[in-house]
């Protein structure tokens, strides 16, 4: 298993660039960031100070989406700073949420989604692809790599995952919601010819190394709000019996809106409706060995790839706990297969 840390890019960036180096003296092989330019500094350019320092992490958004930058601008970042650093960048991508909602915007449409993968994906990857009715490359860029991972919850947006990612953000650590989503993707990707086992799975979720489990509970509350606005969405549209599992929808009875200058941090007066039982269920708290049993359980679904969200107020001992004591003991297991 791999890991990543998920970084808000609130101001000091120095800060956020210095946990970024720090992350790959721990052993994680992915820095990951928010991609809200509102709400919170512009990623790209950390990033960029992050590979400056560092030798082999990989940095990406996570996750970006079709709606608030030009594709043709997007793929020209990662495809520039491949060129600076050697391809090292991966491209998380979703419909969008605080980064359009925050300007009322909306998310896009699926098909949307579609579209700007492949076109990012393509121009990134040094290809020509056709763009608004004409034939689009950048000619500067010779053999940059990118990877476009899909973050999906919904029954088409994980279909959509299957047929065109090449790896599956899954933004929760449930287990019994990641082998059911993990499941659809993997038949969605068989359904279309390729692979299922060529795709990256990743589960993200805060993780916070302690003891306390009411004040790990209270500072990483504020995910399951952010999940609920997706879980919403499905909501609105499927209904809440059969689409996904109840026990991904039951939660949100209580949601009585949401605001996003609050999203995801700690203390959001707006996520007081996640019971306990969510927090525990969503994300991974508790000793280093409850992080390390909690995560061998995903690697036993698929899991290839933890990202752990560090927003809470123990940023500094949950990376060094990670990189003395859970990492190791992942890394030195292999997970069994039938």
């Amino acid at each position: 298993m791999d890991f990543g840390v998920v970084l808000q890019t609130n101001p000091p960036s120095r800060r956020v660039v210095e946990l970024g180096v720090a992350a790959e003296r721990y052993g994680f092989s992915h820095v990951w960031s928010f991609d809200s330019h509102v709400l919170w500094q512009e990623p790209y350019l950390i990033h960029s100070q992050i590979l400056d320092r560092t030798t082999h992490v990989k940095v990406g958004p996570f996750v970006t989406n079709p709606a608030t930058r030009d594709w043709t601008v997007t793929a020209s970042l990662f495809a520039t700073l491949n060129e600076m650093y050697g391809n090292r960048t991966v491209c998380g991508i979703g419909r969008g949420d605080s980064a359009v909602r925050a300007t009322s915007g909306k998310p896009t449409t699926l098909e949307t989604l579609r579209e700007a993968i492949h076109v990012i994906r393509e121009l990134a990857n040094s290809r020509p692809v056709e763009y608004h009715g004409t034939e689009v490359r950048l000619p500067w860029s010779v053999g940059s790599e990118l990877e476009v991972w899909v973050a999906a919850y919904g029954p088409r947006a994980l279909e959509l995952t299957g047929q065109v990612g090449d790896g599956f953000i899954l933004q929760l650590a449930d287990l019994d919601i990641a082998e059911w989503m993990i499941a659809k993707v993997r038949h969605a990707a068989e359904q279309a010819g390729r692979d299922p086992d060529a795709l990256t799975i990743c589960v993200a979720a805060p993780m916070y190394v302690g003891s306390d489990w009411e004040h790990m509970r209270d500072q990483c509350r504020w995910f399951g709000g952010m999940v609920g606005n997706h879980v919403a969405d499905i909501v609105d549209r499927y209904g809440t019996d059969g689409a996904v599992p109840r026990a991904l929808t039951d939660y949100i009875a209580g949601r009585q809106g949401y605001d996003y200058s609050e999203h995801g941090r700690a203390g959001n007066t707006h996520t007081e409706f996640v019971p306990d039982e969510i927090v525990d269920r969503f994300c991974v708290l508790g000793e280093p060995a409850q992080h390390v049993e909690k995560l061998r359980a995903l690697q036993e679904l698929g899991v290839d790839h933890f990202a752990g969200y560090l927003q809470h107020d123990d940023l500094d001992g949950t990376l060094r706990a990670y990189g003395e004591s859970v990492i190791p003991e992942l890394r030195s297991t292999v997970p069994a297969h039938d």
